[in-house]
């Protein structure tokens, strides 16, 4: 628990936003917005081959989405600050039909681009008032060539509402409203709901997990018929928006949104599987910690080490050790960290209502990033904090670039938050008041990320890929999807699960398949993880030397592809499978500490 009054602040201030929710500047704000974007959207379905306009509209539509994105984030702050305030739900939902319009809008640019001319389109990438955006208007040109007519676009967009996106909103009443019955270790039942299940399941206690697991089984199987509807529905619509799109192979579309090539994502996944037994050792010595053969689905989570048997940190104790070791290695950040706290742009303060959870939000328009979590005194939750305001130091890097430059894809926006975490726990591991206990749980922490991002993930993306295959063909059974779900899992595990450790209904419970508004919820996070792991391995070697090139590789991520920034700024070759070797080798050390930590 956190001392009742910290003296850093743990409460944010959203006022250099809007003054207050439904306050006349709110209230004039949301006006004006609705306005200026349907007077917008007039312009653009107009839009012909005239230069000038195209290029006025293209810099509004920046503006716009400026101000759209302010809205949006600042009510998605208040929403998780107070999960249970109506009035905000509603606009919440109200800015998703807002978004809707904003996505025609886009549509009606993307039309007017790809039909100009090669030479026509170069000759507006010149003009003055496009510098820096000719990354993302090149994008919107590609995605203009591969969609339907104007017309189509727009009935496949208000189609998605009660569509495809309405896969996604009931899979999340449906498992929102799950509940198993369970009988705990001590004896006791209890009706427990599902969101409190994978809690359980990281639980120290293999009897509680193992109790969790089985129970919790039950309703996935007792949904499976209506989930598999689900997501048969989800991937059937977007193969056949594809395929009217003149999209050839289902994995374009993840890959363009990850600004990234097949070439890449081939190299990665190469390298993984060639290396696969590093990772697997991982899952090996958990085994051993444990005092079990193998592990089952139901260990993949769980702590093998015990958390350190310390007084609770307090906030003001986990604020000034991430200070220390940001400032230590990277005094920049440190700076900005303090910065962050003086300002009041975290919320951390534990209270009833809050929504769980932790993320980093901004505004463009503002140029201020807000950071969301809640403080339960833990090394976890410090570490939550450090990853946090990776991604906020990302943020404001991009702060002098204008917003078609300033944002980036999905593979490059876990860099930052695995940067900053990794400073903060090499600042720990090398200081000499760290316990044995604490740094023992430190070590068994990063071996659960490890082969969570090195072994799991690349699981589901086998997963995925192969249903995805398959459903192309017709829809798949929930036979079939279990099927497929186990062969991946012994494809990526092998024999560290035990013979009847698999979960053949992951592809239920995992919310990330049925997430609508992207594909593929898998590679770009393992991508991120090994891209930063060799970016902190360079950092390492070379020590605060490799701090501009490092912000310089942050600077690029909103305008150009993956390759070209790792190729501009650090001189990699993502293509190479030797390079993500590298990255991947990069955990060796802790591993083999991990590997000699003595069984309890």
């Amino acid at each position: 628990m956190s001392s009742p009054i910290p003296l850093t602040p743990d409460r944010w201030s959203l006022e250099s936003w809007f003054t207050a929710f439904g306050g006349a500047d709110y209230i004039a704000f949301k006006a004006d917005l609705v306005r200026d974007l349907e007077a917008l959207k007039q312009q653009a379905t107009a839009l012909g081959q005239d230069l000038p306009a195209i290029v006025q509209v293209l810099t509004s539509y920046e503006k716009v989405g400026d101000r759209l994105g302010h809205l949006s984030a600042y009510l998605g702050c208040l929403s998780a600050d107070d999960a249970s305030d109506e009035a905000v739900k509603a606009d919440e939902a109200w800015i998703s039909t807002l978004d809707a319009e904003n996505t025609k809008l886009r549509a009606s640019l993307q039309s007017a681009l790809a039909a100009l001319p090669e030479a026509d389109f170069e000759r507006l990438l010149k003009d003055a008032a496009l510098a820096g955006a000719e990354h993302a208007v090149r994008r919107m040109r590609t995605e203009g060539r591969q969609q339907m007519p104007g017309e189509l676009e727009a009935l496949a967009a208000d189609l998605n509402v009660n569509g495809l996106h309405a896969w996604g909103r009931l899979y999340d009443t449906l498992s929102g409203k799950m509940v198993f019955d369970m009988t705990f270790p001590d004896g006791h039942r209890e009706t427990v709901p599902m969101a409190r299940r994978r809690a359980l399941m990281s639980d120290p206690d293999r009897r509680l997990r193992e109790a969790s697991f089985h129970a919790g089984q039950q309703p996935w199987l007792d949904h499976a018929d209506t989930l598999a509807a689900g997501l048969n529905g989800i991937a059937g619509t977007r193969l056949s928006l594809y395929g009217h799109r003149g999209i050839p192979h289902f994995l374009e579309t993840p890959l363009f949104d990850g600004a990234m090539s097949r070439a890449s994502l081939d190299a990665m996944l190469e390298a993984i599987h060639t290396h696969i037994e590093l990772p697997r050792r991982a899952i090996r010595a958990a085994a051993r910690l444990q005092g079990t053969p193998a592990l089952h689905y139901f260990d993949l989570e769980a702590p093998q080490v015990k958390a350190p048997d310390e007084k609770p940190l307090t906030w003001d104790e986990a604020c000034a050790t991430v200070d220390r070791a940001f400032t230590t290695a990277y005094p920049a950040l440190g700076k900005y960290f303090r910065d962050m706290l003086q300002q009041r742009w975290i919320e951390a303060q534990p209270r009833p209502g809050k929504r769980p959870g932790a993320f980093c939000t901004g505004s463009l328009l503002r140029h201020e990033e807000r950071v969301y979590m809640t403080w339960h005194g833990t090394v976890h939750d410090m570490v939550t904090l450090a990853h946090e305001a990776g991604h906020a130091w990302h943020s404001c890097v991009l702060r002098p670039a204008r917003s078609y430059a300033a944002s980036y894809p999905m593979t490059l926006a876990e860099t930052a938050s695995n940067f900053g975490e990794m400073i903060l726990l090499d600042g720990l591991m090398s200081d000499p008041a760290l316990t044995p206990a604490t740094k023992a749980y430190l070590l068994d922490q990063e071996m659960l990320r490890a082969h969570a991002y090195l072994v799991n993930i690349p699981m589901r993306y086998e997963f995925e890929k192969a249903f995805y295959a398959e459903r192309a063909a017709g829809e798949v059974s929930v036979s079939r999807l279990r099927e497929l779900m186990t062969a991946a899992q012994n494809q990526l595990y092998g024999d560290t699960l035990l013979p009847d450790g698999t979960d053949p209904m992951f592809w239920a419970s995992k919310m990330h398949f049925f997430i609508t508004g992207v594909s593929f919820y898998n590679f770009p996070y393992v991508f991120g993880y090994l891209l930063s792991q060799a970016l902190f391995a360079r950092f390492k070697a070379e020590g605060a030397s490799f701090l501009p090139r490092y912000e310089a590789f942050l600077a690029a991520t909103g305008s150009a592809t993956c390759e070209e920034v790792a190729r501009q700024t650090l001189g990699a070759d993502l293509t190479d499978p030797a390079f993500w070797a590298t990255a991947l080798q990069a955990i060796t050390p802790t591993l083999e500490a991990y590997e000699k930590l003595p069984s309890a």
